[in-house]
């Protein structure tokens, strides 16, 4: 029987993180059985525009702050060490050699999940990790291969975008991001 620590990698920009993702990371550690999820905050996602990507040190500072308090959930800045474009196959090598005793989860939700043969080594990815997918509105999951699990959470309809845009409307995002980062998110997206 294996004692590694099993470890969900659920990665994102978090620009900025709210509570929707803190939300998901407990419920996905619950139902998929996992000692603890660490929210990989990522420096540059290979497929999305990067305009409005808020400095990589802020970014993390939040979610440590938003997290702080939260059982089983850890921020992580290891991605923003590794070279850059970071791609999900290098990040969990990485991972498993710098953390031998640990067994890592990839978490995506299923939007990513449409998408994933597009990513770089995919077939590696799939080949040596489990992957825990979360079904997402309008994403179809279908039929998954051996060592992904599907697993149904609750989701918040809450998007970071959408915060972005609240504050530079000037309206309220009280009840979108814990309490410990509102000011924060308030001032830094203005």
């Amino acid at each position: 029987m294996s004692t590694a620590k099993k470890t969900g990698i659920f990665g994102g920009s978090f620009n900025p993180i709210h509570n929707g993702h803190i939300r998901l990371a407990h419920t996905l550690r619950q139902k998929a059985g996992l000692d603890e999820v660490w929210l990989m905050v990522s420096p540059q996602n290979p497929l999305k525009r990067q305009a409005d990507l808020l400095d990589d040190g802020l970014r993390l500072q939040m979610a440590r702050q938003a997290v702080a308090g939260e059982h089983g959930i850890t921020v992580s800045d290891y991605e923003m060490r590794l070279p850059r474009p970071s791609y999900t196959w290098n990040t969990l090598q990485a991972l498993s050699r710098d953390f031998p005793d640990r067994e890592f989860v990839l978490m995506i939700g299923g939007d990513n999940w449409q998408i994933f043969q597009h990513w770089y080594h995919a077939g590696d990815i799939l080949r040596h990790y489990p992957v825990v997918v979360y079904p997402r509105p309008g994403s179809d999951i279908g039929p998954v291969p051996q060592g992904v699990t599907v697993v149904e959470a609750d989701l918040l309809h809450i998007s970071s975008t959408d915060i972005r845009r609240r504050v530079r409307q000037r309206q309220p995002i009280d009840d979108l991001v814990p309490a410990a980062i509102v000011s924060s998110v308030t001032s830094y997206y203005r």
